[in-house]
Protein backbone atom coordinates (compact mmCIF):
# COMPACT_ATOMS: atom_id res chain seq x y z
CA UNK A 1 0.00 0.00 0.00
CA UNK A 2 2.65 2.36 0.60
CA UNK A 3 4.16 1.58 -2.60
CA UNK A 4 0.75 2.29 -4.08
CA UNK A 5 0.90 5.87 -2.41
CA UNK A 6 4.24 6.85 -3.33
CA UNK A 7 3.69 6.08 -6.73
CA UNK A 8 0.21 8.29 -6.94
CA UNK A 9 2.11 11.42 -5.55
CA UNK A 10 5.17 10.91 -8.02
CA UNK A 11 2.50 10.88 -10.78
CA UNK A 12 0.73 13.87 -9.55
CA UNK A 13 4.03 15.57 -9.12
CA UNK A 14 5.01 15.22 -12.87
CA UNK A 15 1.34 15.60 -14.24
CA UNK A 16 0.44 18.86 -12.20
CA UNK A 17 0.29 21.96 -14.40
CA UNK A 18 2.68 23.92 -12.54
CA UNK A 19 4.65 20.75 -13.03
CA UNK A 20 7.54 22.90 -14.45
CA UNK A 21 7.35 26.26 -11.40
CA UNK A 22 7.61 23.56 -9.12
CA UNK A 23 10.50 21.56 -10.30
CA UNK A 24 12.47 25.01 -10.27
CA UNK A 25 11.32 25.58 -6.50
CA UNK A 26 12.66 22.11 -5.79
CA UNK A 27 15.95 22.93 -7.22
CA UNK A 28 16.36 26.01 -5.22
CA UNK A 29 15.13 24.18 -1.91
CA UNK A 30 17.33 21.24 -3.12
CA UNK A 31 20.16 23.82 -3.25
CA UNK A 32 19.42 25.80 -0.26
CA UNK A 33 19.41 22.08 1.55
CA UNK A 34 22.57 21.69 0.87
CA UNK A 35 23.75 24.75 2.09
CA UNK A 36 21.92 23.99 5.47
CA UNK A 37 23.41 20.52 5.19
CA UNK A 38 27.31 21.68 4.87
CA UNK A 39 26.61 24.37 7.89
CA UNK A 40 25.20 21.78 10.49
CA UNK A 41 28.37 19.41 9.47
CA UNK A 42 30.66 22.57 9.88
CA UNK A 43 29.28 23.34 13.32
CA UNK A 44 29.01 19.69 14.01
CA UNK A 45 32.79 19.19 13.54
CA UNK A 46 34.23 22.11 15.44
CA UNK A 47 30.90 21.87 17.95
CA UNK A 48 33.34 20.60 21.04
CA UNK A 49 35.72 23.78 20.21
CA UNK A 50 32.94 26.54 20.01
CA UNK A 51 32.09 24.94 23.49
CA UNK A 52 35.43 24.93 25.42
CA UNK A 53 35.91 28.53 24.38
CA UNK A 54 32.17 29.32 25.59
CA UNK A 55 32.50 26.98 28.28
CA UNK A 56 36.25 26.47 28.97
CA UNK A 57 35.25 25.03 32.50
CA UNK A 58 32.31 22.68 31.83
CA UNK A 59 32.22 19.03 30.07
CA UNK A 60 31.47 19.97 26.61
CA UNK A 61 28.80 17.68 26.14
CA UNK A 62 27.02 18.47 29.62
CA UNK A 63 27.55 22.37 28.19
CA UNK A 64 25.60 21.13 25.17
CA UNK A 65 22.79 19.24 27.37
CA UNK A 66 22.28 22.62 28.89
CA UNK A 67 21.82 23.95 25.50
CA UNK A 68 18.92 21.19 24.20
CA UNK A 69 16.33 23.25 25.97
CA UNK A 70 16.85 26.18 23.55
CA UNK A 71 16.96 24.43 20.70
CA UNK A 72 13.74 22.43 21.46
CA UNK A 73 11.93 26.16 21.18
CA UNK A 74 14.13 27.26 18.61
CA UNK A 75 13.26 24.14 16.75
CA UNK A 76 8.94 24.52 17.72
CA UNK A 77 9.39 27.72 16.14
CA UNK A 78 11.19 27.12 12.96
CA UNK A 79 8.93 23.85 12.84
CA UNK A 80 5.37 26.17 13.10
CA UNK A 81 6.56 28.03 10.11
CA UNK A 82 8.16 26.68 7.96
CA UNK A 83 6.91 22.85 8.24
CA UNK A 84 3.70 21.79 7.31
CA UNK A 85 1.75 18.17 7.69
CA UNK A 86 2.90 16.58 4.11
CA UNK A 87 -0.90 15.43 2.88
CA UNK A 88 -2.34 14.08 -0.11
CA UNK A 89 -5.38 13.68 -2.22
CA UNK A 90 -7.36 11.93 -0.03
CA UNK A 91 -10.97 11.78 -0.74
CA UNK A 92 -10.90 10.22 -4.00
CA UNK A 93 -9.17 7.24 -1.80
CA UNK A 94 -11.90 7.55 0.44
CA UNK A 95 -14.38 5.79 -1.87
CA UNK A 96 -11.83 2.95 -2.17
CA UNK A 97 -11.60 -0.34 -0.09
CA UNK A 98 -8.38 1.10 1.33
CA UNK A 99 -8.39 1.23 5.34
CA UNK A 100 -7.99 4.83 6.74
CA UNK A 101 -5.79 3.99 9.15
CA UNK A 102 -3.14 3.10 6.55
CA UNK A 103 -3.46 7.02 5.15
CA UNK A 104 -3.36 8.15 7.85
CA UNK A 105 -0.27 5.89 9.31
CA UNK A 106 1.07 7.12 5.04
CA UNK A 107 1.04 10.76 6.16
CA UNK A 108 2.57 10.52 9.65
CA UNK A 109 5.25 8.40 8.62
CA UNK A 110 5.81 10.42 6.03
CA UNK A 111 5.97 13.50 8.21
CA UNK A 112 9.05 11.54 10.22
CA UNK A 113 11.26 11.29 7.87
CA UNK A 114 11.30 14.55 5.92
CA UNK A 115 14.51 16.97 5.56
CA UNK A 116 13.79 18.77 8.77
CA UNK A 117 13.73 15.87 10.61
CA UNK A 118 17.38 14.74 9.56
CA UNK A 119 18.86 18.53 9.72
CA UNK A 120 20.10 17.87 13.38
CA UNK A 121 21.63 14.57 12.48
CA UNK A 122 24.49 16.14 10.23
CA UNK A 123 25.34 18.42 13.74
CA UNK A 124 24.84 15.77 16.03
CA UNK A 125 26.61 12.63 14.49
CA UNK A 126 30.15 14.50 13.88
CA UNK A 127 29.86 15.76 17.73
CA UNK A 128 29.33 12.93 18.81
CA UNK A 129 32.55 11.05 16.64
CA UNK A 130 34.48 13.91 17.87
CA UNK A 131 33.83 12.93 21.48
CA UNK A 132 34.33 9.31 20.68
CA UNK A 133 37.78 9.99 19.24
CA UNK A 134 38.51 12.29 22.54
CA UNK A 135 38.28 9.42 25.18
CA UNK A 136 34.59 8.79 25.96
CA UNK A 137 32.64 5.98 25.95
CA UNK A 138 30.93 5.01 23.29
CA UNK A 139 27.82 3.54 24.83
CA UNK A 140 26.63 6.02 26.52
CA UNK A 141 26.98 8.02 23.37
CA UNK A 142 25.04 5.83 20.93
CA UNK A 143 22.02 6.41 23.55
CA UNK A 144 22.67 9.95 23.72
CA UNK A 145 22.16 10.04 19.46
CA UNK A 146 19.15 7.73 19.99
CA UNK A 147 17.88 10.36 22.88
CA UNK A 148 18.21 13.47 20.50
CA UNK A 149 16.75 11.49 17.07
CA UNK A 150 13.87 10.81 19.85
CA UNK A 151 13.36 14.01 20.67
CA UNK A 152 13.86 15.62 17.59
CA UNK A 153 10.56 13.49 15.75
CA UNK A 154 8.70 14.39 19.40
CA UNK A 155 9.22 18.13 18.10
CA UNK A 156 8.05 16.84 14.90
CA UNK A 157 5.00 15.56 15.96
CA UNK A 158 4.38 18.53 19.15
CA UNK A 159 4.15 20.65 16.09
CA UNK A 160 1.20 19.68 14.66
CA UNK A 161 -0.52 19.32 17.38
CA UNK A 162 0.04 23.15 17.91
CA UNK A 163 -0.75 23.80 14.18
CA UNK A 164 -3.95 21.83 15.09
CA UNK A 165 -4.75 23.86 17.73
CA UNK A 166 -3.67 27.12 16.34
CA UNK A 167 -6.36 26.69 12.99
CA UNK A 168 -8.76 27.44 15.37
CA UNK A 169 -7.83 31.00 16.24
CA UNK A 170 -7.88 34.15 14.30
CA UNK A 171 -4.45 34.98 14.91
CA UNK A 172 -2.96 31.23 13.91
CA UNK A 173 0.60 32.43 15.32
CA UNK A 174 -0.55 32.83 19.18
CA UNK A 175 -0.19 29.01 20.18
CA UNK A 176 3.40 28.61 19.55
CA UNK A 177 4.20 32.21 20.63
CA UNK A 178 2.88 31.92 23.89
CA UNK A 179 4.07 27.87 24.55
CA UNK A 180 6.96 29.06 23.81
CA UNK A 181 7.65 32.45 25.05
CA UNK A 182 5.88 30.63 28.96
CA UNK A 183 8.45 28.17 28.58
CA UNK A 184 11.08 30.56 27.99
CA UNK A 185 10.30 32.99 30.19
CA UNK A 186 9.66 30.40 33.53
CA UNK A 187 12.86 29.36 32.97
CA UNK A 188 14.65 32.67 32.55
CA UNK A 189 13.63 34.22 35.49
CA UNK A 190 13.87 31.26 37.67
CA UNK A 191 10.72 30.15 38.03
CA UNK A 192 11.24 26.50 37.04
CA UNK A 193 14.91 25.52 35.60
CA UNK A 194 13.44 23.77 32.63
CA UNK A 195 16.81 23.60 31.04
CA UNK A 196 18.97 22.23 34.28
CA UNK A 197 16.21 19.26 34.40
CA UNK A 198 16.10 18.45 30.71
CA UNK A 199 20.17 18.47 30.64
CA UNK A 200 20.30 16.39 33.91
CA UNK A 201 17.10 14.28 32.22
CA UNK A 202 19.00 12.96 29.04
CA UNK A 203 22.26 12.72 30.95
CA UNK A 204 21.06 10.18 33.34
CA UNK A 205 19.36 8.70 29.97
CA UNK A 206 22.78 8.24 28.63
CA UNK A 207 24.09 6.56 31.23
CA UNK A 208 20.97 3.99 31.84
CA UNK A 209 19.93 3.28 28.38
CA UNK A 210 16.57 1.57 30.06
CA UNK A 211 15.07 5.15 31.15
CA UNK A 212 14.97 5.91 26.66
CA UNK A 213 11.52 4.51 27.82
CA UNK A 214 10.21 7.72 28.89
CA UNK A 215 11.25 10.28 25.25
CA UNK A 216 10.00 6.90 23.64
CA UNK A 217 6.71 6.51 25.42
CA UNK A 218 5.96 10.54 24.97
CA UNK A 219 6.70 9.83 21.12
CA UNK A 220 3.89 7.13 21.05
CA UNK A 221 1.74 9.35 22.69
CA UNK A 222 1.92 12.11 20.80
CA UNK A 223 1.87 9.27 17.47
CA UNK A 224 -1.39 8.14 18.77
CA UNK A 225 -2.75 11.71 19.20
CA UNK A 226 -1.84 13.01 16.20
CA UNK A 227 -3.40 9.37 14.35
CA UNK A 228 -6.49 10.48 16.12
CA UNK A 229 -6.52 14.19 15.01
CA UNK A 230 -6.77 13.01 11.34
CA UNK A 231 -8.46 10.04 11.37
CA UNK A 232 -11.21 11.83 12.96
CA UNK A 233 -11.14 14.75 9.80
CA UNK A 234 -10.59 12.10 7.19
CA UNK A 235 -14.42 11.66 6.09
CA UNK A 236 -16.16 12.44 2.50
CA UNK A 237 -18.15 15.55 4.29
CA UNK A 238 -15.14 16.80 5.75
CA UNK A 239 -15.30 20.13 6.08
CA UNK A 240 -19.01 20.50 4.19
CA UNK A 241 -20.70 21.78 7.37
CA UNK A 242 -19.86 25.62 7.71
CA UNK A 243 -19.69 26.74 11.40
CA UNK A 244 -21.98 29.30 11.67
CA UNK A 245 -21.54 32.33 12.12
CA UNK A 246 -22.92 36.07 12.41
CA UNK A 247 -21.78 38.13 9.64
CA UNK A 248 -21.60 41.63 9.67
CA UNK A 249 -22.21 43.06 6.80
CA UNK A 250 -20.16 46.69 6.05
CA UNK A 251 -22.05 49.42 3.81
CA UNK A 252 -19.83 49.33 0.21
CA UNK A 253 -21.95 51.71 -1.21
CA UNK A 254 -19.14 54.28 -1.64
CA UNK A 255 -17.53 52.23 -4.42
CA UNK A 256 -20.66 52.82 -6.75
CA UNK A 257 -18.47 56.24 -6.79
CA UNK A 258 -15.88 53.75 -9.17
CA UNK A 259 -18.59 52.97 -11.68
CA UNK A 260 -18.29 49.99 -13.69
CA UNK A 261 -15.54 47.98 -11.73
CA UNK A 262 -17.75 48.49 -8.33
CA UNK A 263 -19.41 44.97 -7.95
CA UNK A 264 -15.48 43.34 -8.67
CA UNK A 265 -13.95 45.98 -6.11
CA UNK A 266 -17.41 44.83 -3.41
CA UNK A 267 -16.38 41.57 -4.09
CA UNK A 268 -12.69 42.19 -3.46
CA UNK A 269 -13.61 44.14 -0.39
CA UNK A 270 -15.56 41.07 1.18
CA UNK A 271 -13.03 38.53 -0.36
CA UNK A 272 -10.35 40.78 1.61
CA UNK A 273 -12.47 40.54 5.01
CA UNK A 274 -14.14 37.53 5.33
CA UNK A 275 -11.40 34.83 4.97
CA UNK A 276 -7.99 34.46 6.94
CA UNK A 277 -5.13 34.57 4.14
CA UNK A 278 -6.66 37.43 2.31
CA UNK A 279 -7.24 39.40 5.55
CA UNK A 280 -3.74 38.89 6.48
CA UNK A 281 -3.21 41.70 3.45
CA UNK A 282 -5.08 44.15 5.97
CA UNK A 283 -2.82 43.57 8.88
CA UNK A 284 0.58 43.85 6.81
CA UNK A 285 -0.67 47.50 6.49
CA UNK A 286 0.49 48.25 9.86
CA UNK A 287 3.56 46.36 9.43
CA UNK A 288 4.48 48.51 6.07
CA UNK A 289 3.73 51.97 7.52
CA UNK A 290 5.78 51.37 10.41
CA UNK A 291 8.59 49.75 8.37
CA UNK A 292 10.67 52.83 8.47
CA UNK A 293 10.78 53.48 12.34
CA UNK A 294 13.36 50.25 12.21
CA UNK A 295 15.67 51.97 10.06
CA UNK A 296 15.31 56.08 9.73
CA UNK A 297 15.98 56.65 13.98
CA UNK A 298 19.19 54.96 13.57
CA UNK A 299 21.82 57.84 12.65
CA UNK A 300 23.68 55.01 10.14
CA UNK A 301 20.81 55.17 8.24
CA UNK A 302 20.55 58.58 7.36
CA UNK A 303 23.62 58.85 5.61
CA UNK A 304 21.89 56.53 3.26
CA UNK A 305 19.47 58.34 1.24
CA UNK A 306 19.71 55.44 -1.82
CA UNK A 307 18.40 53.12 0.97
CA UNK A 308 15.52 55.61 1.36
CA UNK A 309 13.43 54.15 -1.73
CA UNK A 310 13.54 50.77 -0.73
CA UNK A 311 11.58 51.51 2.59
CA UNK A 312 9.48 53.89 0.25
CA UNK A 313 8.55 51.29 -2.10
CA UNK A 314 8.03 48.52 0.58
CA UNK A 315 6.00 50.90 2.88
CA UNK A 316 3.28 52.49 0.33
CA UNK A 317 3.18 49.06 -1.59
CA UNK A 318 3.07 46.24 1.20
CA UNK A 319 -0.81 45.82 0.14
CA UNK A 320 -0.03 45.62 -3.53
CA UNK A 321 3.02 43.61 -2.74
CA UNK A 322 0.97 40.70 -0.34
CA UNK A 323 -2.22 41.14 -2.35
CA UNK A 324 -1.23 41.96 -5.82
CA UNK A 325 1.34 38.64 -6.23
CA UNK A 326 -1.49 35.82 -5.85
CA UNK A 327 -3.55 37.68 -8.55
CA UNK A 328 -5.88 35.97 -9.66
CA UNK A 329 -5.64 32.98 -7.85
CA UNK A 330 -7.56 34.38 -4.41
CA UNK A 331 -10.04 33.91 -6.53
CA UNK A 332 -9.14 30.25 -7.72
CA UNK A 333 -12.24 28.91 -5.93
CA UNK A 334 -14.59 30.02 -7.74
CA UNK A 335 -12.73 31.05 -10.95
CA UNK A 336 -14.57 28.86 -13.32
CA UNK A 337 -17.71 30.44 -12.24
CA UNK A 338 -16.46 33.69 -12.73
CA UNK A 339 -14.99 33.15 -16.24
CA UNK A 340 -18.19 31.45 -17.57
CA UNK A 341 -20.12 35.08 -16.91
CA UNK A 342 -21.23 37.79 -19.00
CA UNK A 343 -18.06 39.94 -17.61
CA UNK A 344 -15.23 41.86 -19.44
CA UNK A 345 -12.21 40.87 -18.09
CA UNK A 346 -10.71 44.13 -18.11
CA UNK A 347 -13.26 45.89 -15.63
CA UNK A 348 -11.85 42.28 -13.71
CA UNK A 349 -8.28 43.29 -13.72
CA UNK A 350 -9.00 47.21 -13.31
CA UNK A 351 -10.95 46.59 -9.89
CA UNK A 352 -8.00 44.80 -8.91
CA UNK A 353 -5.50 47.44 -10.17
CA UNK A 354 -7.67 50.14 -8.39
CA UNK A 355 -7.41 48.51 -5.10
CA UNK A 356 -4.04 48.43 -5.15
CA UNK A 357 -3.57 51.76 -6.35
CA UNK A 358 -5.47 53.62 -3.74
CA UNK A 359 -4.36 51.73 -1.14
CA UNK A 360 -0.62 52.96 -2.35
CA UNK A 361 -2.47 56.44 -1.85
CA UNK A 362 -3.18 56.13 1.62
CA UNK A 363 -0.60 54.23 2.99
CA UNK A 364 1.55 57.27 1.43
CA UNK A 365 -0.45 59.72 2.99
CA UNK A 366 -0.44 57.59 6.22
CA UNK A 367 3.19 58.26 6.19
CA UNK A 368 3.63 61.86 5.78
CA UNK A 369 4.72 62.05 9.38
CA UNK A 370 8.45 60.31 8.27
CA UNK A 371 8.99 63.85 7.25
CA UNK A 372 10.28 64.45 10.94
CA UNK A 373 13.88 62.38 10.12
CA UNK A 374 13.84 64.67 6.99
CA UNK A 375 12.11 66.12 3.87
CA UNK A 376 14.56 63.77 1.50
CA UNK A 377 12.59 60.80 2.69
CA UNK A 378 9.27 62.26 2.41
CA UNK A 379 10.54 63.23 -1.16
CA UNK A 380 11.35 59.25 -1.66
CA UNK A 381 8.20 57.94 -0.15
CA UNK A 382 6.41 60.15 -2.48
CA UNK A 383 8.62 59.29 -5.48
CA UNK A 384 8.43 55.33 -4.35
CA UNK A 385 4.77 55.95 -4.01
CA UNK A 386 4.22 57.33 -7.68
CA UNK A 387 6.41 54.85 -9.01
CA UNK A 388 4.21 52.31 -7.23
CA UNK A 389 1.12 53.34 -9.01
CA UNK A 390 2.58 53.83 -12.23
CA UNK A 391 4.46 50.54 -13.06
CA UNK A 392 4.73 48.26 -9.71
CA UNK A 393 0.76 48.05 -10.31
CA UNK A 394 1.22 46.86 -13.63
CA UNK A 395 4.23 44.56 -13.30
CA UNK A 396 2.43 42.38 -10.43
CA UNK A 397 -0.83 42.25 -12.60
CA UNK A 398 1.66 40.97 -15.77
CA UNK A 399 3.11 38.58 -13.03
CA UNK A 400 -0.17 37.29 -11.81
CA UNK A 401 -1.31 35.91 -15.63
CA UNK A 402 1.63 33.30 -14.72
CA UNK A 403 -0.30 31.83 -11.46
CA UNK A 404 -1.20 28.57 -11.95
CA UNK A 405 -1.47 27.44 -8.06
CA UNK A 406 -4.82 27.24 -6.06
CA UNK A 407 -5.60 29.21 -2.76
CA UNK A 408 -7.45 27.65 -0.24
CA UNK A 409 -8.82 30.99 1.51
CA UNK A 410 -9.81 29.54 4.75
CA UNK A 411 -5.91 28.11 5.80
CA UNK A 412 -4.21 30.36 8.32
CA UNK A 413 -2.13 33.32 7.22
CA UNK A 414 0.99 32.85 9.22
CA UNK A 415 3.80 32.31 7.06
CA UNK A 416 1.52 30.05 4.98
CA UNK A 417 3.27 29.23 1.30
CA UNK A 418 0.06 27.75 -0.42
CA UNK A 419 0.18 29.62 -3.83
CA UNK A 420 3.61 30.32 -3.90
CA UNK A 421 5.53 29.52 -7.04
CA UNK A 422 8.45 30.84 -9.14
CA UNK A 423 6.47 33.48 -9.70
CA UNK A 424 6.31 35.42 -6.58
CA UNK A 425 10.21 34.74 -6.26
CA UNK A 426 10.87 36.22 -9.69
CA UNK A 427 8.37 39.09 -9.19
CA UNK A 428 10.82 40.95 -6.64
CA UNK A 429 13.04 41.84 -9.01
CA UNK A 430 11.33 44.59 -10.83
CA UNK A 431 9.00 45.01 -7.72
CA UNK A 432 11.78 45.88 -5.40
CA UNK A 433 15.52 45.64 -6.67
CA UNK A 434 15.28 47.32 -10.45
CA UNK A 435 13.60 50.81 -8.80
CA UNK A 436 16.15 50.65 -5.76
CA UNK A 437 19.04 50.06 -8.71
CA UNK A 438 17.74 52.83 -10.72
CA UNK A 439 17.60 55.08 -7.50
CA UNK A 440 21.30 54.06 -6.29
CA UNK A 441 22.86 55.09 -10.37
CA UNK A 442 20.98 58.51 -10.80
CA UNK A 443 21.91 59.26 -7.24
CA UNK A 444 25.75 58.63 -7.49
CA UNK A 445 26.02 59.92 -10.41
CA UNK A 446 24.01 63.01 -10.54
CA UNK A 447 21.95 63.77 -6.89
CA UNK A 448 19.29 62.19 -5.15
CA UNK A 449 16.67 64.85 -6.57
CA UNK A 450 17.51 63.88 -9.75
CA UNK A 451 17.03 60.01 -8.80
CA UNK A 452 13.75 61.16 -7.07
CA UNK A 453 12.66 62.57 -10.03
CA UNK A 454 13.49 59.79 -12.37
CA UNK A 455 11.27 57.53 -10.70
CA UNK A 456 8.42 59.93 -10.76
CA UNK A 457 8.76 59.90 -14.13
CA UNK A 458 8.44 56.50 -15.29
CA UNK A 459 5.55 56.03 -12.25
CA UNK A 460 3.53 59.15 -14.95
CA UNK A 461 4.85 57.53 -18.10
CA UNK A 462 2.86 54.20 -16.73
CA UNK A 463 -0.50 56.08 -15.87
CA UNK A 464 0.12 57.98 -18.75
CA UNK A 465 -0.05 54.74 -21.27
CA UNK A 466 -2.45 52.62 -18.46
CA UNK A 467 -5.22 51.59 -20.95
CA UNK A 468 -2.49 50.84 -23.26
CA UNK A 469 -0.72 48.88 -20.60
CA UNK A 470 -3.61 46.78 -19.52
CA UNK A 471 -5.25 45.96 -22.42
CA UNK A 472 -1.76 44.55 -23.47
CA UNK A 473 -2.10 42.66 -19.93
CA UNK A 474 -5.77 41.75 -20.31
CA UNK A 475 -5.17 40.39 -23.72
CA UNK A 476 -2.52 37.84 -21.78
CA UNK A 477 -4.77 36.64 -19.17
CA UNK A 478 -7.70 35.88 -21.81
CA UNK A 479 -4.47 34.08 -23.56
CA UNK A 480 -3.93 32.02 -19.94
CA UNK A 481 -7.40 31.96 -19.05
CA UNK A 482 -7.96 27.89 -20.33
CA UNK A 483 -4.91 26.90 -18.33
CA UNK A 484 -5.37 28.43 -15.31
CA UNK A 485 -9.10 27.09 -15.21
CA UNK A 486 -7.36 23.72 -15.38
CA UNK A 487 -4.23 24.19 -13.34
CA UNK A 488 -6.70 25.51 -10.27
CA UNK A 489 -9.24 22.97 -10.58
CA UNK A 490 -6.48 21.06 -9.38
CA UNK A 491 -5.34 20.56 -6.02
CA UNK A 492 -1.44 21.54 -6.01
Amino acid sequence: MINRFLSLEWKSFFRSASFGKSLGIKIFMGLLALYFMSMFLFIGFFMDKILKKVYPDIDPLVAFNGLIFFWILGDLLVRFFFQKLPVMSVKPLLTLPIKRKSIVNYVLGKSAISFINFLPLFAVIPFSIKLIYSGYDGSPILIWVITMILLTLINNFLNFIIESLSAETELSFLPIIVLVGALYSLNYFGFVNIAGALSKGISAISNNPVLLIVPLLILIGLYIYNFKILRNKLFLDSGLKAKIKEVNASNLDWTKNFGDIAPFMQLDLKLIWRNKRTKSSVWMLAIGLLYGLFFYPQPTYQGMPWFFVFIGVFSTGIFLINFGQFIPAWDSGYYKLLMSQNIKYEQYLKSKFTLMAVSVGILFILGIPYVFFGWKILFAHFAAAIYNIGVNTHVILYGGSFNRKKIDLSQKAAFNYQGTGAVQWVIGIPLLILPMGLFAIFYFLISFEIACLVLILLGIIGVVFHQKIMKAITSKYLESKYKMIGAFNQNN
